[in-house]
C-alpha cells in the first residue's frame, strides 16, 4: 500500500510538473483586434501572427470588427478589462481609436500598430510596409515597362489609388510620383476608388479609356483593383498585353493576373514580415524596454526601426513579383506561410 501510495504521490507530482512547465511556457495572452476578414491580407495576417507570437511564447486570440468602427471601440473596452499581456490594432478607422489606445496604455497593457499606421497617439510599436517605397518599387518597375515599350521613358499612366482618406495609399502615390518626376515626358492622370471599392476602379478604367485611349499603363494601388481594371479593360475588347498593368499589395488575385498575362508587375506588401516583426519585439513591449532605432533583418528582408512621434516604429519594404518569380512561396500571396523560425530581441 505504501508503495502504492508513493508512485501515486509521484505520478501527481510528475503532473503538477509537467503542468507547470507547460503553463510557464506561455508568456501570456496576445490579443488582436483585425478591422475585417473579408480579404486574404486580413485572414492572413491573423494566421501569421498566430505563428510568430507561438514561436516567441505567447497565445493569440483575434476578435474580428467587420469594418465596425463602433464594434472595434466595444472589443477595446472589453480586452482593456481583461488585462492581457498586449494587444495588437489594425484600426478600422485611425481617429476614432486613439482615446481607445491611450485607456490601454493607462491600464498598463501595451498596444501595437500593425499594418495600419496611426500617428495621432503614441503606442509601443508599429509595423508597417514601406509604402513609400513601395511607391519607389513601383516607379522603377514603370520606367522599365514604358522604355521596353516606347523606346525611351514616355507615355500615359493611369494611377488608380485606393480610398484618399487611407496613408497607404497617399504613401505610394508620393513615392511614385516624386520618382516619375524624372521623366517629363511621362503623363500621370491620378484618381481614388474611394473605399477601396472594385466597382469604383471599374468605372475609372472604363471612363479613362474612352477618354485617354493611347493610355499605356494602369497601376492600380492594390490587386483587387486591378481585377476590375481587367474586367474593363475586356469589356473594351483589349487582351492580355494591350495595356500594361501594375499593382500593389501581393494579393493570391494580382499574382493570378500575372500568371493569365494581365498583369506585369505586382509589388508586394511584406505581410509576413510585418507580422514576424510584431512578434520580434513582443517580449520588449511587455517588459516596457527601450526598442532601439536601427535596421534588423525580419525573415531576409531589411525593416528599418525609427523613433517617431507616435513610438517607434518598423517599416519593411516590398518586392517586385513578375512573371520571372511569381511563384517563389516568400511571397504572402502564394499563401505558403514562411517555415522559418523566429527569436525574440534581446
Amino acid at each position: 500500500m505504501k508503495r502504492i501510495l508513493l508512485a501515486a504521490f509521484a505520478a501527481l507530482a510528475f503532473g503538477l510538473s509537467t503542468f507547470s512547465s507547460a503553463f510557464a511556457e506561455t508568456k501570456g495572452t496576445v490579443y488582436y483586434l483585425v478591422p475585417t476578414l473579408l480579404d486574404e491580407f486580413q485572414t492572413g495576417s491573423v494566421s501569421a501572427l498566430e505563428m510568430f507570437l507561438k514561436q516567441v511564447g505567447y497565445e493569440m486570440k483575434t476578435l474580428n470588427a467587420d469594418n465596425k468602427t463602433d464594434v472595434q471601440q466595444s472589443q477595446m473596452n472589453d480586452v482593456i478589462a481583461l488585462k492581457p499581456a498586449a494587444i495588437i490594432l489594425a484600426a478600422v478607422d485611425f481617429n476614432a481609436l486613439k482615446p481607445s489606445i491611450e485607456a490601454a496604455r493607462a491600464a498598463g497593457i501595451p498596444v501595437s500598430e500593425f499594418d495600419r499606421q496611426i500617428t495621432s497617439t503614441v503606442s509601443d510599436f508599429t509595423s508597417v510596409a514601406g509604402t513609400v517605397e513601395i511607391g519607389y518599387v513601383a516607379a522603377d518597375q514603370a520606367e522599365k515597362l514604358l522604355k521596353a515599350k516606347n523606346g525611351e521613358v514616355k507615355g500615359k499612366v493611369l494611377q488608380v489609388l485606393g480610398d484618399p482618406g487611407d496613408p497607404y495609399t497617399l504613401d505610394i502615390q508620393k513615392g511614385f510620383e516624386e520618382k516619375m518626376k524624372a521623366f517629363p515626358g511621362v503623363t500621370i492622370i491620378s484618381l481614388p476608388a474611394m473605399q477601396w471599392e472594385a466597382s469604383n476602379a471599374g468605372t475609372i478604367v472604363s471612363d479613362q479609356m474612352l477618354a485617354n485611349p493611347d493610355i499605356d499603363l494602369i497601376f492600380s494601388h492594390a490587386a483587387h483593383l486591378s481585377v476590375a481594371a481587367v474586367a474593363s479593360l475586356e469589356a473594351a475588347g483589349k487582351k492580355p498585353g494591350d495595356v500594361m498593368l501594375m499593382s500593389s499589395n501581393g494579393a493570391p488575385v494580382g499574382l493570378d493576373l500575372i500568371r493569365k498575362g494581365w498583369l506585369n508587375v505586382e509589388v508586394e506588401q511584406p505581410l509576413y514580415a510585418q507580422a514576424a516583426a510584431i512578434a520580434m519585439f513582443m517580449d520588449k513591449m511587455v517588459a516596457k524596454e527601450e526598442i532601439k532605432p536601427g535596421e534588423y533583418d525580419v525573415l531576409g528582408l531589411k525593416g528599418v526601426v525609427t523613433k517617431e512621434a507616435w513610438g517607434p516604429n518598423i517599416k519593411i519594404p516590398g518586392a517586385a513579383i513578375t512573371k520571372e518569380n511569381v511563384d517563389n512561396p516568400a511571397f504572402w500571396g502564394n499563401l505558403k506561410p514562411p517555415t522559418a523560425t523566429i527569436t525574440s530581441v534581446k
